[in-house]
């Protein structure tokens, strides 16, 4: 894209040189930040007729809206403060939103795309709730195009941005096909097997169908035992030590390192029963939803080494192997990631409107169907050699997506800075 002809400083650091006609004017000269009304969570809802806007988004609804139209919004207080969102139509913005108004002849995509790329929340106050100071940002200054300007550079970036968020949005789609390409072949691997050719039979199990013929079929618990996580008191945890490892740690398959409490070192020798080992296999038993989908509970992982010699917290089970001549700890873990173990669990959660548990009893009492020895150390090495393939292609997608989001980000700022002219540029 071409450059503006003549260019001038523009005595913000940040910017340097803008176009010579453009103008460097305070915010508060361009429009007004005022921050929205209160409201309390008990009055937001998801039955509501207009959205209800807070620091860090979207809040909820409620049958009452406090602006009109199109408009940008700040947050003002919460992690994401700074954070830029541009609404339309009727809303209710929030004590913790800041509402844009700008003065006549400004375009409200031109200054909402101009906020993106000022990083406003380096703005905010050193607090326990981080929060803007908004007298510290309407004071700051900004280059300013006319009016007709604005509108070409916000048609301009408006369109640019569809492009490229449609882009992303493909990419993403194509991430979800690969985990749910890993989960079919997960699935098929430990019902079906990876050999097409054995001879198969009814299995006898209506979830399941038919199976190899020389699979059994067994209950978890004639081939597992499990042992309870202890129930710590909170007044035993401490800021360093050995890690415990609790329900909340477990997620998406694996065990998070940067565990939040350890035991000191010296009251280790009273908790050996729940000392944990690399590669033991943890699911936790209590979670913040009844079903397992959209819950901690039920959540599978396996402890790293870095966690070896962890102790488990309550509400959370390791499930130990007593029966080694029918199964390994590795085909184990597949076993119990397939699609139908989830939904058994989902099924037997017992749970209220905010919890959710799952009993041993129900946990070990799945029908499992078990190919010999040999044959998992092969379904392990095939589904590992897939799960490689995945991965592979999932990081070369997300290094695409991260690649069009840093052009997306320059784009915008190069275009409201003035270090490129879309004055000329044709929107198809």
């Amino acid at each position: 894209m071409k450059k503006y002809e003549n260019y001038k400083d523009s005595g913000i650091k940040w910017i340097g040189e803008i176009p010579e006609h453009w103008k460097v004017m305070k915010m508060k000269f361009v429009a007004n930040l005022k921050s929205g009304s209160n409201i309390t969570s008990e009055q937001i809802n998801d039955n509501g007729k207009y959205p209800v806007y807070g620091g860090n988004g979207l809040r909820g609804y409620y049958h009452k809206y406090t602006n009109d139209g199109d408009s940008v919004l700040i947050g003002r207080q919460g992690a994401l403060c700074g954070n830029i969102k541009f609404v339309s139509d009727k809303f209710w913005a929030s004590e913790h939103a800041v509402v844009v108004y700008l003065f006549e002849k400004n375009h409200w995509v031109w200054f909402g795309k101009l906020l993106e790329v000022m990083n406003l929340n380096q703005y905010s106050q050193s607090a326990a709730q981080p929060g803007l100071s908004v007298n510290e940002i309407v004071n700051l200054s900004i280059p300013v195009p006319i009016l007709e300007e604005q509108s070409q550079i916000a048609n301009y970036l408006d369109h640019k941005c569809t492009q490229i968020d449609e882009l992303i949005s493909k990419k993403l789609s194509l991430i979800e096909l690969l985990k749910e390409e890993r989960t079919a072949v997960i699935n098929q691997a430990v019902t079906k097997g990876i050999d097409p050719s054995v001879p198969m039979q009814n299995s006898g199990i209506e979830w399941i169908g038919e199976t190899p013929a020389h699979w059994e079929v067994k209950k978890l618990k004639y081939i597992l035992n499990t042992t309870k996580g202890f129930a710590f008191k909170a007044e035993m945890f401490k800021d360093e030590g050995i890690p415990i490892i609790k329900a909340s740690d477990i997620k998406n398959k694996s065990v998070r390192e940067n565990v939040t409490h350890y035991l000191d070192e010296s009251n280790a020798h009273k908790f050996k029963s729940v000392k944990l080992f690399e590669g033991d296999i943890l699911i936790s038993t209590v979670g913040s939803t009844p079903d397992v989908i959209n819950s901690a509970v039920g959540q599978i992982g396996r402890v790293p080494l870095e966690l070896n010699g962890a102790f488990l917290n309550q509400n959370t089970v390791r499930l130990e192997i007593s029966d080694f001549s029918k199964i390994t700890g590795d085909y184990l873990f597949f076993l119990i990631q397939n699609d139908n173990y989830r939904r058994y669990l989902d099924l037997h959660a017992h749970g209220t409107a905010n919890q959710a548990s799952l009993k041993l009893v129900d946990i070990l009492r799945f029908d499992a169907v078990i190919p010999t020895l040999d044959e998992q150390v092969e379904i392990v090495d095939f589904i590992r050699r897939e799960e490689n393939r995945i991965v592979t292609l999932g990081k070369k997608i997300n290094k695409e997506i991260t690649l069009m989001k840093e052009y997306k980000t320059t784009l915008i700022s190069e275009v409201v800075t003035g270090k490129v002219d879309v004055r000329d540029e044709i929107i198809n």
